[in-house]
């Protein structure tokens, strides 16, 4: 029956209902208000649904004074506590019950025909809670006797994190790039500056001249580098011989006048 810890919720509120006498149901084709004294009401009243817990309370009361008729507890919609007539939607039977074991049918009609259908979804909506509230429980059940997922960290346990679409820095992107051959390109328009520049660092892996430890020549690296073509041609007995391409005048006499070498010049045809 009604559970004393909950609290009391009023679902619906008719001012005009009326109560009849029914004659016994005389097959299992169900009540029918034809049968009944519709112009002869045995009681006229206002009628008032309440919710407690999940029990719903039909109570039938004075409309004056607030004094209780009878009232019908419901367990269940649709159920025997209350059940349509087969011939009208403003009709229906419902079984009060007097709080000590004792109970009665009896006929329940609405004038109106809205009165009828607040009535009805009252009572489907309060039910239609329960229900889902019976569902969460047995969920939250299954959950509470599922074991545990432990995902916290063990004693020693690490983890891998991989974070993709990340660029390297190019670090390459400020170096200069060796020259190659050894060699540097000739100034923009073709002109001749008139200062030799040395080869560059990392590429004088041997030295300048090579001594001759006999008598035979022998062949070296590059030795002057011009912004046209120098080359050591060879060295023999202490006598130094540069191979000079497309050299000026002016060019030679750099050379000769800080160097004290045999310097010979050849012209090469294009």
């Amino acid at each position: 029956m009604a559970e004393d810890n909950s609290y009391e919720s009023i679902l619906c509120v008719k001012p005009e209902v009326h109560v009849y006498r029914i004659p016994p149901r005389a097959s299992n084709r169900g009540y029918r208000a034809a049968d009944w004294k519709l112009d002869e009401p045995a009681w006229s009243g206002r009628m008032k649904i309440i919710a407690k817990g999940k029990l719903a309370f039909i109570k039938l009361e004075d409309r004056n004074t607030g004094e209780l008729f009878a009232q019908a507890p419901v367990e269940q919609y649709p159920g025997v506590a209350v059940e349509a007539v087969t011939d009208s939607s403003r009709y229906f039977v419902i079984q009060i019950d007097d709080g000590k074991g004792r109970h009665a049918f009896i006929g329940v009609g609405f004038a109106d025909r809205g009165d009828s259908f607040d009535f009805n979804v009252a009572l489907q909506d309060h039910f239609k809670w329960v229900k889902q509230e019976g569902e969460l429980a047995k969920q939250e059940a299954s959950q509470s006797n599922a074991p545990k997922l432990d995902l916290s960290f063990k004693e020693g346990q690490t983890i891998k994190i991989s974070i993709g679409n990340i660029k390297k820095k190019d670090t390459s992107a400020g170096k200069p790039r060796p020259a190659v051959g050894g060699l540097l390109p000739p100034p923009p328009g073709g002109k001749v500056g008139g200062s030799l520049i040395p080869p560059p660092v990392g590429q004088q892996t041997a030295p300048l001249v090579q001594t001759n430890t006999g008598n035979l020549p022998v062949v070296t690296k590059p030795f002057f580098y011009l912004q046209h073509y120098v080359f050591v041609q060879c060295i023999d007995q202490g006598s130094v011989t540069f191979n000079i391409q497309r050299a000026s005048s002016n060019r030679m006499k750099v050379l000769k006048s800080h160097y004290s070498f045999n310097i010979q010049t050849t012209q090469q045809t294009d």
